[in-house]
């Protein structure tokens, strides 16, 4: 097969341009809700309400465990469910209405309540964040896995998502910093305004991605027979390459995690000594870069992508990532403070790379995953592939406030110890590093390349040509056999 024709999509797997915008949208709500909160947790909770560390990564930690309840469950009612409003539609609608509230919930914790009354609202707020994250985005990702059968307009769809994420995402960066103007009394005051308009935004995306996205493998699963959750789960499980994909994302996911917030907290307490107003530029300035060089990135990642191949992009960029965030070491500086928007640089472009190509990827894995079983689950391997992602990134919630403490790091004061300050950069630096290479190796041998996925799609689709002969056949026959019995 000469794979380089294939590089033309065909007419019917091309997306509309309006569905690759609104599905976008819908991504954007799902990432910058959930990228303000690891950003604005420890500056918020920790600097600002004086809450400790250990308890917020207990905080963090919580609602993960919860979504490794709640995942697989959205997943399987969503591949399950025949309404006439689709499969996944229904879910994304009603979710991005609880995600709106949700996120202007998470910052209404005012200054003086007692450690554990705040402690406890905000598990109570994170939970309820959390699983309309789930009911919203489960579906959605399940969604952009259906949307086409090419192999390259899945990579161009999530391309796409990937742009309009980080248009978005140039405001997250910036959320601190509105919240500490002077118009404010406090960042914390400042913050509960701030969330407010976010979540209408948030909101807004979500619904205009419920009501434009079309569905389309509704037709085809209406006739497919339901799947029992733990079948489904099982099933899931198995797949060799999915669990390949998995052990790699969730690698690189743990080891950035582990350090979740820590170079803004390096920039406060290490850079300007605990300036908030002054770190709060550089941290805005540093999420705007993020943000703003993804956009070019966007068509750099498509451009490769197309021409060796998703899991070898992913694989070079991995490694720019791990050396990129080795430059730390000399760009974590008092003297020169914007030498950190080098890292920064290569992190935002390893991790457009990553989390763009991966749902492509995983779409792929969904066809695979029909000539074995002869279904569609998109909503299943989506919901385990976020429960595996969330119980390693619980997992690091729940250990890096104890790794912040075991730095020595003292919330109740302004300018910490040299030697805390060190160890806090030598964990931001050496944790990712290092699971950035070894994910780059597991990616030497990963099986499912453009090669076998066309493979794959020839496979269905003549399937599929013989069991709607097959279906027309029945139905002549059928209306035979009517006739017949009409005349008797």
């Amino acid at each position: 097969m000469d794979i380089k024709k294939h590089h033309i999509t065909a007419k019917e797997d091309k997306i509309p341009f309006t569905q690759k915008v609104a599905y976008g949208l819908g991504a954007m709500s799902t990432n910058v809700a959930i990228n303000s909160l690891g950003n604005l947790a420890l500056l918020i909770y920790v600097s600002g309400l004086g809450v400790s560390p250990a308890l917020i990564g207990i905080v963090m930690a919580i609602p993960r465990f919860w979504d490794a309840i709640t995942d697989p469950l959205v997943g399987n009612l969503s591949d399950n469910t025949r309404s006439r409003f689709g499969r996944r539609k229904p879910y994304i609608f009603f979710g991005a209405i609880a995600l709106g509230i949700g996120f202007a919930m998470l910052w209404m914790a005012p200054k003086g309540w007692s450690e554990n009354v705040t402690f406890a609202y905000i598990v109570m707020a994170s939970v309820f964040f959390y699983t309309a994250i789930t009911v919203f985005d489960v579906p959605r990702g399940a969604l952009g896995y259906e949307m086409t059968d090419d192999y390259h307009e899945r990579t161009r769809l999530f391309a796409y998502s990937s742009f309009i994420i980080n248009v978005g995402a140039l405001s997250t960066p910036w959320l601190y910093w509105l919240a500490t103007r002077s118009i404010f009394k406090d960042e914390i005051v400042g913050m509960r305004y701030v969330g407010l308009v976010m979540g209408v935004l948030l909101f807004l995306g979500g619904v205009i991605c419920a009501l434009v996205c079309k569905e389309r493998k509704f037709e085809q699963a209406k006739h497919q027979t339901r799947t029992k959750f733990w079948e489904s789960f099982a099933m899931t499980c198995k797949n060799r390459t999915f669990l390949w994909l998995l052990a790699i994302v969730v690698l690189v996911t743990i080891g950035f995690t582990f350090v979740s917030g820590w170079t803004q907290m390096i920039i406060l307490h290490y850079v300007y000594s605990g300036d908030k107003q002054t770190a709060s530029q550089l941290i805005g300035w540093v999420g705007t870069l993020w943000a703003s060089l993804s956009l070019p990135g966007v068509f750099v990642m498509t451009w490769i992508a197309t021409r060796i191949g998703k899991s070898k992009t992913v694989m070079v960029f991995l490694l720019v990532m791990a050396f990129g965030n080795a430059l730390k070491i000399f760009c974590y500086s008092q003297v020169h403070p914007y030498l950190i928007l080098i890292p920064t640089a290569s992190l935002s472009l390893g991790m457009l790379v990553l989390f763009s190509l991966v749902f492509s990827m995983l779409a792929d894995i969904c066809d695979e995953d029909e000539i074995k079983t002869g279904k569609r689950r998109e909503g299943s391997y989506h919901a385990v592939y976020g429960w595996w992602w969330k119980i390693g990134i619980a997992i690091a919630f729940l250990t890096t406030g104890f790794l912040l403490k075991a730095t020595g790091f003292n919330e109740d004061i302004a300018v910490q110890t040299d030697s805390t300050l060190f160890w806090m950069r030598f964990c931001d630096i050496v944790l990712p590093s290092f699971v950035c290479i070894c994910g780059a190796l597991l990616l030497i041998k990963y099986p499912l390349t453009e090669k076998r996925a066309y493979e794959i799609k020839d496979i269905l689709k003549e399937r599929r040509e013989k069991q709607a002969e097959s279906d027309t056949e029945f139905n002549t026959n059928s209306v035979s056999n009517d006739s017949a019995a009409d005349n008797l």
